[in-house]
C-alpha cells in the first residue's frame, strides 16, 4: 500500500512561484504514472501534470509553460514546480500515482494565489 505525502503548499502573490512535493512511502513508485490535480471551491477535480515512468510530461493548456512536472525516484517523491502564479491557480492540490489496477492519492496542499 503505497501513502502519498504533499508538501509545499501556501500563500503567494500573482506572478510569485511555489514548489509543491510529494513523498511516496509503503511502496516504490518509480514503474508509475504520477500526477498532480488540483480542485478549486465549487469546482471538479482537474489534472494539472503528469509524468510517466520514462520521464514524459503531459499539462492542459492552462498551466502549459508554467508549472513543470518532475520525478526522483531515487527520493520516492515527485515534484511540482510552479510559476507565474495567477489567482485562478487557487486551489488545494493532490498528487497521484497510479500503476495498473492501483491509484493511490495524497491528501492534498493548499495553494492561494493572492491579487
Amino acid at each position: 500500500q503505497m501513502v502519498l505525502v504533499e508538501s509545499g503548499g501556501g500563500l503567494v502573490q500573482a506572478g510569485g512561484s511555489l514548489r509543491l512535493s510529494c513523498t511516496a512511502s509503503g511502496s516504490v513508485f518509480n514503474q508509475h504514472i504520477l500526477g498532480w490535480y488540483r480542485q478549486a471551491p465549487g469546482k471538479q477535480r482537474e489534472l494539472v501534470a503528469t509524468i510517466d515512468s520514462g520521464g514524459s510530461t503531459n499539462y492542459p493548456d492552462s498551466v502549459k509553460g508554467r508549472f513543470t512536472i518532475s520525478r526522483d525516484n531515487a527520493k520516492n517523491t515527485v515534484y511540482l514546480q510552479m510559476n507565474s502564479l495567477k489567482p485562478e491557480d487557487t486551489a488545494v492540490y493532490y498528487c497521484n500515482a497510479r500503476r495498473l489496477f492501483s491509484i493511490y492519492w495524497g491528501k492534498g496542499t493548499l495553494v492561494t494565489v493572492s491579487l
